[in-house]
């Protein structure tokens, strides 16, 4: 599975993972492969990260997320450190 997470001004993470978790807005969950598609809003909070090399976490603040065919964009209005 392929994630991609875009701001306005950069790409900010690229690359295969197993599990991703974002904070929805009606509560966090995760995606997995060959999860349905889906295109949700998220709040400000982490989205963990988890792949084959470890996890890695980022702090966004709001935006969107879809998933379609094992391919996970989120698009997050900012990453903060």
């Amino acid at each position: 599975m392929t994630l991609e997470i875009l701001t306005p001004d950069k790409k900010v993470f690229e690359g295969e993972v197993t599990a991703v978790t974002v904070p929805g807005t009606l509560g966090s969950f995760q995606i997995l492969k060959d999860h349905a598609p889906i295109i949700s809003t998220l709040e400000d909070g982490p989205v963990i990260v988890k792949a084959n090399t470890g996890t890695e976490t980022f702090n966004i603040k709001g935006g969107v997320v879809e998933v379609l065919d094992n391919k996970i964009i989120v698009l997050a209005e900012a990453v903060v450190a």
